[in-house]
């Protein structure tokens, strides 16, 4: 069964907290495909944070259960990794908007990972909330179609990918981790990544990239902050979410997303319509109903 929620203002605070930080990764992503290749992009992600991470490693080195690190590992792949590559693959065609619409498909599938691998019970208004705010991100992705908001939706199916990752990853820390410090957690799951993606980066062009396209330092400083503030900050308050809360509650931070990304979106010229905001107040709905107890 599901452990016992604790949603409280503080747990809404971490919510809203967290959407507007993942809200502008979408935007984040795109500045930094100006220099970077998707590759890149997804090493330099993951690279960063592990190196940031390593002094909380250090620290916190006597209370990790190193013999857990199949875990540890399986939570940074789903939850980090391949979402990296996934987005930055996916927003060479499809534009940030769209991504952050799209990345609100996340609850459904934590919502199915919950119910179908670990056994987990969900109360009939988180079942409504989910699928209303599935309902809402529908809408918004057909009038984002209808107003050529992306250049090739095809790409988004691996967003769509990315998203059943989360729904895995917020459901194993659940399961697995519900008595770590998230920071912990944290720091394990990317270092079981770091390593490997600073030897794969080192294989790329990236230094030659650096060295003579006049944009890479804009791009290396969106990278830093999506990285910082995106990944670590982001991926810490996260965990600790679900832990206080649930993971579909957790994974419910998806449907504010949305709001920030098109919002970014619209600031840097894609097409928005009144009709998008009719989708995103549904999506809020959902969120309402599924915090309702």
């Amino acid at each position: 069964m599901e452990q016992q929620s604790k949603i409280d203002n503080t747990s809404w605070g971490i919510l809203i907290f967290l959407s507007l930080l993942w809200g502008c990764s979408f935007i984040l992503i795109k500045k930094s495909l100006i220099a970077f290749d998707p590759v890149q992009l997804g090493c330099l992600r993951i690279s960063i944070s592990f190196l940031a991470f390593i002094p909380i490693l250090c620290w916190h080195r006597k209370k990790i259960e190193w013999k857990k690190w199949p875990r540890f590992l399986a939570v940074g792949l789903t939850g980090n990794a391949i979402p990296a590559f996934l987005f930055a693959f996916a927003q060479t065609h499809i534009s940030s908007s769209m991504a952050g619409l799209l990345n609100s498909l996340t609850p459904i599938w934590a919502l199915v990972v919950g119910i179908v691998i670990f056994k987990l019970r969900f109360k009939k208004s988180n079942l409504i909330g989910v699928v209303l705010g599935f309902i809402g991100a529908t809408t918004l992705i057909l009038l984002g179609n209808n107003n050529s908001i992306d250049s090739n939706s095809w790409y988004g199916l691996l967003i769509v990918i990315a998203t059943i990752c989360y729904g895995s990853s917020v459901n194993m820390v659940q399961a697995y981790f519900s008595y770590l410090k998230p920071v912990i957690i944290s720091s394990m799951s990317f270092a079981m990544l770091g390593i490997p993606a600073l030897i794969w980066l080192s294989t790329t062009d990236f230094i030659t990239v650096l060295q003579s396209d006049n944009k890479a330092l804009y791009s290396l400083g969106a990278v830093i902050i999506l990285s910082l503030l995106g990944t670590v900050m982001a991926s810490v308050l996260f965990y600790n979410l679900v832990q206080r809360t649930s993971a579909v509650f957790g994974s419910t931070v998806t449907y504010m997303m949305p709001i920030v990304a098109l919002g970014w979106g619209f600031a840097d010229g894609e097409v928005i319509t009144a009709l998008h905001f009719v989708g995103m107040a549904t999506i809020l709905i959902g969120v309402y109903i599924t915090k309702k107890k």
